[in-house]
């Protein structure tokens, strides 16, 4: 009975028909959070080439210097985690196949981005940091033309 009334229905009263770009509402998708995420992962690579390695016998400063090393360690790739993973959001949620037109290296700025997000995770090397820093800025640009908005870069740092 109930099918029979949403039928009947449907059939008075149709939906009309609705086109969205993304997967999701307009405005979910950002690359701020790709921002300040590859943020930290230079402020921990800075930190950790910064550490002053403990003068050998002193056991104490040896057990300190272990636990901020790995703290910073895990912030670092954690960090260069989450930028990964909001940078293949945009990449596979976002951008559409109208924007290879306008940027012919898109699949090649994201899959480069990635992978230095693999190679922050992996090493503590401070010119991978700022390069991603850098593909990240070229990602908001290319993000924020398709919505023909001018929206400013800037680090917290």
């Amino acid at each position: 009975m109930f099918k029979k009334i949403a039928a009947k229905l449907k059939t008075n009263f149709p939906a009309p028909e609705v086109q969205a770009h993304c997967d999701g509402p307009c405005g979910v998708y950002d690359p701020s959070s790709a921002r300040i995420t590859a943020e930290a992962v230079v402020s921990m690579t800075k930190k950790l080439m910064d550490l002053e390695h403990p003068p050998a016998g002193d056991k104490a400063a040896t057990i300190a210097y272990n636990n901020t090393f790995s703290r910073f360690v895990a912030i670092k790739e954690e960090q260069a985690q989450k930028t990964k993973e909001d940078l293949l959001i945009l990449w596979t949620d976002y951008f559409k196949p109208v924007h290879l037109e306008k940027y012919p290296d898109l699949h090649d700025t994201f899959w480069k981005a990635t992978k230095l997000c693999s190679a922050c995770k992996v090493e503590v090397n401070l010119d991978h940091a700022n390069e991603l820093m850098e593909a990240v800025h070229k990602i908001h640009n290319m993000f924020w033309a398709t919505k023909d908005r001018d929206v400013s870069w800037y680090k917290a740092s």
